[in-house]
């Protein structure tokens, strides 16, 4: 999946955004890239292709390019007037909303949590005895990026039942390419070998702490097609100290009839007698569910019975006693919650535990002692719902406001005093002790909400897309901001994999609008803020949609005053560079400037990468004529028209990407620059030492905001001081 990073939103500090700017910096003086057509037929289409030699990344002559287009990108960059100051208010910000904490993991009474501390860069690992005792680091990333001068990331994390032992996964560079690592909590002492091709998947250990399973990529043969990089995974059984051993997987277990992208988490939890192994294709939650006697794990001919396929629409499992908790969309598109008896499988005799609700959509649950909790989406905000066991409706808990709640992980089901992070638009997240139907505020940090901020405005509207369809958009604004036509407007989107936009506090965002900023974020189809419906109508063959609401989205903000098309801005990340991108260069006269942030630009060429070939469930196959067409339809790079004046785009990427290759951005950087020569600028900015967004850290998580800030400002001509 193409797992949307934070968003970085724009911010404008101590900007009035009104009067136009006194200077402009100079245009880029970058290497117009050379075409080289390499045509493509499909279906007995003829698709231009330009540049795929920079699908090639080792090459010198694509390095020397992309090199030159960062530099080129940086020298502009850093002269726009005004950024110094967005980064100075940008930092102020962030020091005083003090710590960040997340990830939260309760296993007994400890608790487990990432925490990055005011004035850190990076998040680490610490455990805490229950409430009120002290922090203690396990790991700390800021030593390897010491020693080795490459910014690490704590990409997972499990401690074991008894608490006495955590395995975790570390990457540098943002690439996401962890190895696994065991230490012994209180000794901190290193327990066996790392094992390495560890990516962010699930762990699990098993009732009596001395072992876990977890997922290890299959090493890629010399000469193997990149598009095998994820295939033939295998689960893998580690006792403490020894060597792994496969148990599951498309090679280990061929009777079953895995496919080659199956990839398979085996959960085991103390009171139960079984172990349960559930496939995804690494992109789409729907997979096969297998069950089998825990004791036989291990054992040469161990017998797993299978009772779910793909078409039972499970997107989420816990194990509980003999039976597993199921979250299926099967007859539910607002999904539904039921209890198979694991002694002998058959979903179609469940039991309903929570019923699909009218009023939201289910988007997690935790079991607790005597039923359910349930996480209820409506729009942007995500309630608590309790459903005591014979309760299917459930019965709204009272929240601590507006905003987006988020349930701690407890994996054994065994308490019922849970903790959730609550966020909001308004203030930083905090984090709330679950006891019975009260919540109280728990401090796990400093945490403070900066002094100064703007009142805000958070609006809810339902505007009419291309064809009639109401789409859901959140608009935020400064109270008193005039609505004149005038404001600096930056439209967010993403519309991909049912992934939906909760309220969340950013100081980004609060520095965009304190400067009279407006941002509107949109869940377009694609998302799945109305449910599965909502999503398979911007899935494949109708992924035209997801990009027709946010030019929507554009023209009603317009209408509405809110901005015009000389001060409108729009931004997708990832799944999201269809949104933006498409949008771009279907309504290009509505916009001022755009960014491209990591985004999937070239959707033709996309499932001939490594991650690419594990996301057709959700774009689709070029192999298919309908599909094929419609990822013609939504490929950004084979959109854009010689002549036609684009608004300005910054073109954001890592280098070590591995979800979305750098190539998207180059190519389609080079394509922009090639058919306007004249015309606004397309800077393709680089980061040698980050990835997808995951694992970047505060600094560069800040440089890239105040890039994108001052971008936008300056293409809106907006960027001046406010006296």
């Amino acid at each position: 999946m193409l797992n949307r990073p934070s968003i970085l939103a724009a911010s404008a500090a101590m900007l009035a955004l009104a009067a136009p700017c006194s200077a402009q910096p100079a245009r880029a003086v970058a290497p117009m890239a050379d075409v080289r057509d390499v045509p493509s037929v499909l279906h007995g289409i003829s698709v231009p292709d330009p540049y795929r030699w920079m699908e090639d990344t080792r090459r010198p002559a694509t390095q020397a390019w992309i090199q030159a287009q960062g530099a080129a990108a940086r020298g502009v960059l850093d002269r726009i007037e005004g950024r110094d100051l967005i980064a100075t208010r940008l930092a102020a910000l962030t020091q005083a909303q003090g710590d960040a904490v997340q990830g939260l993991e309760q296993v007994g009474k400890r608790l487990y949590y990432l925490k990055r501390a005011r004035g850190e860069a990076l998040f680490r690992l610490v455990v805490r005895e229950g409430l009120h005792g002290a922090e203690k680091t396990v790991v700390d990333p800021a030593l390897l990026e010491k020693k080795t001068g490459v910014p690490h990331a704590i990409n997972y994390f499990s401690p074991s039942w008894d608490g006495r032992h955590l395995a975790y996964g570390v990457s540098a560079g943002g690439s996401e390419n962890a190895t696994l690592y065991v230490v012994a909590v209180d000794s901190g002492r290193p327990v066996g070998k790392p094992v390495p091709r560890v990516y962010e998947t699930p762990l699990h250990w098993l009732p009596d702490s001395r072992s876990l399973t977890f997922v290890q990529t299959a090493a890629l043969k010399p000469g193997a097609p990149v598009t095998d990089t994820y295939k033939d995974s295998r689960s893998l059984w580690m006792r403490l100290g020894a060597a792994p051993r496969a148990v599951f997987g498309a090679k280990v277990t061929p009777q079953l009839g895995l496919d080659r992208l199956d990839v398979a988490e085996l959960i085991t939890v103390p009171g139960s007698r079984w172990v349960v192994a559930r496939t995804t294709d690494t992109t789409v939650p729907e997979g096969k569910l297998f069950v089998a006697p825990l004791a036989d794990l291990g054992k040469p001919k161990i017998v797993w019975q299978r009772f779910a396929s793909a078409s039972d629409q499970v997107t989420d499992v816990a194990l509980r006693g003999d039976e597993l908790i199921v979250l299926t969309r099967a007859g539910a598109p607002r999904r539904k919650i039921i209890a198979v008896d694991l002694a002998k499988p058959d979903l179609a005799r469940a039991r309903l535990l929570a019923a699909e609700p009218k009023d939201g959509v289910i988007e997690g649950f935790r079991a607790v002692p005597g039923g359910l909790l349930t996480e209820v989406r409506r729009g942007t905000s995500i309630v608590l719902r309790r459903h005591a066991d014979g309760d299917t409706s459930g019965k709204d808990l009272v929240m601590p406001g507006p905003g987006a709640a988020g349930l701690a992980n407890a994996p054994a089901h065994d308490r019922a005093d849970l903790l959730f992070a609550f966020s909001r638009w308004t203030e930083p997240l905090q984090w709330y002790r679950l006891d019975g139907d009260s919540a109280e505020p728990v401090a796990l940090g400093v945490r403070a909400v900066p002094p100064g901020l703007p009142d805000l405005v958070v609006t809810d509207v339902e505007f009419p897309s291309h064809d009639g369809v109401r789409v859901p958009m959140t608009v935020l604004h400064r109270k008193g901001l005039v609505l004149d036509g005038s404001n600096p407007v930056l439209v967010d989107g993403y519309g991909g994999y049912g992934y939906s936009t909760s309220a969340f506090f950013s100081s980004h965002n609060m520095v965009w609008i304190e400067g009279g900023g407006v941002l509107a974020f949109v869940n377009p189809r694609g998302s799945g803020v109305n449910g599965e419906d909502w999503h398979l109508a911007g899935h494949k063959t109708t992924k035209s949609n997801t990009w027709k609401d946010g030019i929507a989205a554009a023209r009603w903000l317009i209408d509405k005053g809110y901005g015009s098309a000389k001060t409108m801005g729009i931004t997708g990340t990832s799944a999201g560079g269809v949104f933006v991108g498409r949008a771009v260069t279907e309504a290009p006269e509505l916009f001022a400037a755009a960014i491209f942030n990591v985004g999937l630009l070239d959707a033709v060429r996309f499932e001939e990468s490594a991650n690419g070939a594990t996301n057709t469930a959700e774009f689709g196959s070029v192999k298919d004529p309908a599909e094929f067409k419609a990822l013609l339809a939504m490929s950004t790079y084979h959109q854009i028209r010689d002549g036609v004046d684009y608004p300005a785009v910054l073109l954001v990427h890592g280098l070590n990407d591995p979800r979305v290759d750098v190539w998207h951005s180059a190519k389609t950087a080079a394509r922009l620059q090639a058919a306007n020569p004249d015309g606004r600028p397309a800077l393709l900015r680089l980061d040698a030492m980050a990835g997808h967004g995951v694992g970047s850290t505060l600094t560069q998580r800040q440089a890239l905001a105040v890039d994108m800030q001052s971008f936008l400002l300056w293409r809106m001509e907006k960027t001046t001081l406010r006296p």
